[in-house]
């Protein structure tokens, strides 16, 4: 087994750690313009088409009591006599009437709907929100200092490998020797 951890390269890590930067670059102002998107459709369908569905409704009513006037004035008048137009006209109001009001039951339905459906996937979205805000950053600052560490150990040169000559305790033959015996002591053969 190894000593030491064989660190060659590093460009897997930061390229990781690059992508992922450009990543929350992107997604936070993704799903910061998707929250402005349920906001501004909530206040379409609650506010705009609701008021503009009711104007529409006063419109069209009175729209429908000009022509049914005009119908009953003509039926009424001996110089005049109701025309065909005249019916068509009366009838094309009430299709005009009961559409509006079809169209303003429907946009009522919506606004009460609207929580509803769009709620879970709004919390969804808060929750990826907060891990792109928290987590991630946490992850890049963490994989920044793992690459610093990592660079550092490369760069770091493991201890020099003892000497040929020098056995396993690090003292020369010769030093090893007058360590054995004392001086003065010597060993005659």
């Amino acid at each position: 087994m190894p000593e030491t951890a064989h660190v060659t390269s590093l460009d897997a890590l930061e390229s990781f750690r690059s992508a992922l930067v450009v990543y929350l670059s992107q997604a936070r102002p993704a799903l910061e313009e998707v929250s402005a998107d349920v906001l501004r459709t909530r206040l379409w369908v609650e506010e705009e088409q609701r008021l503009h569905w009711e104007h529409q409704m006063r419109r069209r009513a009175k729209a429908l009591e000009e022509a049914q006037q005009t119908l009953f004035s003509a039926r009424l008048s001996p110089v005049r006599h109701a025309t065909a137009a005249d019916q068509f006209a009366v009838q094309r109001a009430k299709q005009a009437v009961a559409e509006a009001d079809l169209k303003l039951k429907t946009i009522k339905r919506w606004a009460r709907d609207f929580d509803g459906r769009v709620q879970p996937l709004v919390k969804q979205m808060e929750k990826l929100q907060t891990v792109l805000a928290h987590d991630m950053v946490k992850a890049v600052a963490y994989l920044t200092e793992a690459v610093k560490i990592l660079a550092a150990y490369a760069e770091a040169r493991p201890p020099a490998p003892p000497m040929p000559n020098t056995p396993p305790g690090g003292a020369t033959t010769a030093a090893a020797s007058a360590e054995s015996f004392p001086e003065g002591s010597a060993k005659n053969p």
